[in-house]
């Protein structure tokens, strides 16, 4: 078997596969990245979601038996709204970040590393294939840069030539020897616009994200949101654009070839009150299908909720006595006492009066006592 050729009649048949870059990576150990790795997990800046185990997720032959290399693939998305709805006052709108803006992206690269696959399979009928996208154990920014699909960016993202970090990865490790590409030479250099800019200086230093305090993560938690971080999350459902829509690499990089990648503007920028009485079942058939889905409901109700009091728009005092007033989910009920309070006005002083009289979760009395003061002081 020539494997030049192979990889190049691969990289070739990309386009009819509907895979945007694929490049190839060796198979050895990621011994740089296990250090990175051991220094992030000392410092407390994991989020949790992670594989735990820091071998599996830097030696593939712990995954793989006799692993020769690792096939990394890119999928460009969108990164415009065609016509977006307006928030308005009484209408107003939160949003969810792009990369969740069509299907869900787990399903459609397994779709896509699945005919690699098989396509491979055809060729070398002998070859086997492990694939894995982003929920595996392997990091699919270091294959990928590993492989040539781009550099790692200061914003800890995969910055692409072609379509800056507006990409899903993945990849499959294989018995296949083909020969490794190089890694892109190109670097963020001196650029430090996405470490200024980001919210809450989650990002510590270039390609160092302190997980903790990084919108993206605070957004899919199901708890309590701090005071700081419930005002810094904005409108924001779910993830967080902030360091990659400022990126200059970025600038006019926009892909919306992939239809099932193409958003539906009233599913990413829906309207937030809504939201807050939606059932499960209403939740999974508008939402399921959607990457922002796999938590469940309750954190993207708690932010809608967060999002109305970051507006300060008193048409939705109404829609978040009703959560006050009736959700049993106590998260849901302290963070409306927070929203309310942020909204401010004798409407919500009341409805928070009426409340403390009622409320028997300590969480929420706190909530609720946090919010009067606040508005006290403001009078």
């Amino acid at each position: 078997m020539d494997w030049q050729q192979l990889k190049d009649d691969m990289k070739a048949a990309a386009e009819e596969l509907g895979i945007d870059k694929i490049g190839v990576a060796s198979a050895e150990p990621f011994t740089e990245l296990k250090e990175r790795l051991e220094r992030h997990r000392a410092l407390g800046y994991e989020s949790g979601f992670e594989e735990p185990d820091l071998r599996k997720r830097t030696e593939p032959e712990l995954l793989f038996e006799d692993p020769q290399s690792i096939i990394a693939i890119a999928i460009a998305y969108p990164s415009k709204l065609q016509d977006p709805p307006k928030s308005v006052p009484g209408a107003r709108r939160g949003i969810l970040s792009r990369s969740a803006w069509g299907e869900d992206y787990h399903t459609v690269l397994r779709n896509r590393l699945k005919r690699l696959e098989n396509w491979l399979q055809e060729r070398v009928p002998e070859g086997r294939f492990l694939s894995m996208v982003d929920t595996g154990a392997l990091s699919d920014r270091a294959v990928a840069q590993r492989a040539g699909i781009g550099w790692s960016g200061s914003n800890c993202a995969i910055i692409t030539p072609e379509w800056g970090s507006w990409v899903y990865l993945g990849e499959m490790i294989t018995n296949l020897p083909l020969p490794p590409d190089k890694p892109v030479t190109e670097s963020c250099g001196e650029c430090t616009v996405c470490i200024d800019a980001c919210p809450t200086d989650a990002l510590v230093a270039p390609g160092q994200l302190d997980s903790q305090r990084c919108i993206s993560f605070v957004t899919q938690t199901k708890g309590l949101v701090s005071d700081e971080m419930m005002r810094k999350i904005g409108n924001r459902l779910y993830g967080c654009d902030t360091c990659q829509i400022v990126c200059p690499e970025n600038k006019g990089k926009h892909a919306s070839h992939h239809p099932e990648l193409v958003p539906d503007n009233e599913l990413v920028k829906p309207l937030l009150v809504p939201l807050l009485t939606m059932g499960n079942r209403e939740f999974k058939e508008r939402y399921g299908s959607n990457a922002s889905a796999w938590r469940g409901r309750k954190p993207i109700q708690r932010n809608a909720v967060i999002a109305l009091g970051n507006f300060k728009d008193a048409a939705s005092v109404p829609a978040l006595e009703g959560v006050l007033r009736d959700d049993p989910r106590f998260e849901l009920r302290a963070t409306a006492a927070w929203s309310l309070g942020r909204i401010g006005g004798e409407a919500s002083a009341a409805v928070l009066s009426e409340a403390r009289g009622r409320e028997k979760d300590a969480a929420v009395v706190e909530a609720i006592d946090s919010a009067l003061a606040g508005l006290a002081a403001r009078t």
